[in-house]
């Protein structure tokens, strides 16, 4: 300002004060911070009031960058001159636990309770270099490397972050910032596709240049940045990113065989397109049967709207399906999408040709089942997130075959349905949508409207057994157990017992056993056959 006038503005204060020296050389002028974005909480509030006096702590990362597009981000991330020694500071001043991380790093967590049960989590990091410019200047992306200062609010931008996020790009903070750290290649093509941001040509140079360095990352690393990405928007275009740079044989290596290996009619894509595509629909179907549909795309396609029109009472079921964690890091999301990516792993290994020029990938989903479950345990993805990836893969043509009983007119039965649910459990769900995604991938532009009907129709019934009829379809009361059983018939303990309570169980979903008396009544029958036919029990 100059006199009172605004005179220059800037998106920093050198920036403002380099406008007003451009327009107003010799004048006295005064810059005046006015916030363009602050940042505010209770919580930054209350870090704020038990700060020491005098100490300079910058609120960092992603929620400041967020704040400049206007999202909301809850993880709170500071540096200062003194990381752990600033957390024991506020971990005291607000009565919270204090967790140092890495004491090479000067880093430390605060985790504050909340009455409610839920947590606050504050990290505190030391400066990495002797200033907080230098920080920045260390960092990843240029739109990462801003700081809002607690004290007044003011940004803190050297690299032009905020001019970076407002056109929509992605740029190295420097040449080395992506040999320094490879992961940095998935944080990149992550973030570009979660922001619809266009990475710069230069650090996409840089890019490809780093890619040889994956091979020393940390598999856990990895996994994380891949989940995220996976779980996040445009998950094939990511995919498609990494490929196109060269990083899929560091990442996923089963992955690079799948391209080129046509399939016959229905498909129209080859085996890794059609995977990408998989990924596209996948993404596209989730979004429209979520609690916050896109009425838009619903009008926009007659098989979108056909997809909401069958499934969409199903919206919040699915929503909480998907983000339920399997793994306290990881949704079941993000799973879901590396089991479609991995769904036909192994068709370049199972092709076969008929005589007719047919394709054949006879036992693929076994086989790929395993290829899958072995890149998990690569990755470090726990037990039972590899017990759901391994159901996911080995039964996804399930779903396929039932929608081909039903165009001949055939519906699932009871016991199908039973069937299908006793092997797939939880995963039984994320079957369902595979399934659809495969089918509209498989013909994508040449997908019928009465195909698409049927697939619809098989998902339906699946979705209404599990979600609106369990106690009848899926998971019947019991009956009787393995105690009855030896009681009644002093049978002794063995895979016979097993075999003759799940055989109760089908009859119930039939409708052929109600109570308990009829139960016990099917078991003497089954145990008077195997008896007549000599075997022993």
């Amino acid at each position: 300002m100059v006199r009172g006038k605004v005179i220059a503005q800037g998106e920093s204060r050198e920036q403002a004060f380099r406008a007003a020296r451009a327009s107003r050389a010799k004048e006295v002028v005064e810059i005046r911070f006015m916030p363009m974005m602050p940042v505010t909480s209770p919580l930054i509030e209350s870090v704020r009031a038990v700060l020491p006096q005098g100490v300079a702590v910058y609120l960092v990362g992603g929620v400041v960058r967020d704040a400049v597009l206007g999202h909301a981000n809850h993880d709170l991330d500071f540096t200062c001159a003194h990381g752990m020694k600033t957390a024991r500071k506020v971990a005291d001043g607000l009565r919270a636990a204090y967790f140092p991380l890495d004491e090479s790093f000067d880093t430390a967590r605060v985790i504050i309770q909340n009455p409610n049960g839920s947590r606050e989590i504050l990290d505190f990091a030391g400066f990495r270099g002797d200033t907080l410019e230098e920080d920045l200047r260390g960092r990843d992306f240029c739109m990462n490397a801003i700081a809002m200062d607690l004290s007044d609010g003011s940004i803190i931008d050297p690299l032009g972050g905020v001019k970076d996020i407002r056109e929509k790009r992605i740029r190295a903070c420097s040449a080395n910032a992506l040999l320094h750290d490879p992961i940095r290649i998935l944080r990149a093509i992550r973030q570009a596709a979660a922001f619809g941001f266009s990475i710069d040509p230069d650090t996409r140079a840089l890019l490809r240049s780093a890619v040889p360095g994956l091979e020393h990352i940390s598999p856990e690393r990895m996994r994380d940045e891949l989940f995220k990405m996976l779980a996040g928007p445009r998950p094939d275009a990511a995919i498609r990113a990494l490929e196109m740079l060269g990083a899929l044989p560091y990442i996923l290596p089963e992955l690079t065989a799948l391209k080129g290996v046509e399939q016959s009619a229905p498909h129209v894509h080859d085996v890794w397109n059609h995977s990408l595509a998989v990924l596209r629909h996948l993404d596209g179907i989730i979004g429209l049967l979520s609690p916050r549909y896109d009425e838009v795309k619903t009008n926009a396609d007659l098989m979108n709207g056909l997809l909401v029109m069958r499934l969409g009472r199903y919206r919040d079921q699915i929503g909480a399906h998907m983000s339920a964690k399997i793994n306290m890091d990881r949704s079941a999301r993000g799973l879901l999408f590396f089991a479609a990516l991995y769904h036909d792993v192994n068709k370049p290994q199972s092709r076969s040709v008929d005589d007719d020029g047919r394709i054949r990938f006879l036992g693929h989903d076994e086989i790929g089942a395993r290829s899958a479950v072995e890149r998990g345990e690569e990755l470090r993805l726990s037990n039972d997130e590899l017990d759901r990836l391994h159901n996911i893969i080995r039964l996804h043509m399930r779903i396929h075959a039932q929608v081909s009983r039903m165009k001949a007119g055939e519906e699932p039965s009871a016991r199908s349905i039973y069937r299908f649910f006793r092997e797939a459990g939880d995963a039984g769900v994320d079957l369902i949508l595979l399934s659809l995604a495969d089918a509209r991938a498989t013909c994508d532009h040449t997908l019928t409207q009465d195909y698409w009907a049927v697939c619809l129709d098989v998902a339906r019934i699946l979705l209404e057994a599990w979600y609106e009829r369990p106690a009848e379809l899926v998971r019947p009361p019991v009956l009787i157990n393995g105690d009855d059983l030896i009681d009644e018939f002093k049978m002794k303990p063995g895979r016979e017992i097993g075999n003759i309570l799940e055989a109760v169980r089908e009859n119930q979903v039939a409708g052929k056993i109600a109570s308990r008396e009829e139960a016990l009544a099917f078991a003497q029958d089954w145990l008077a056959t195997i008896s007549g036919s000599g075997l022993e029990l």
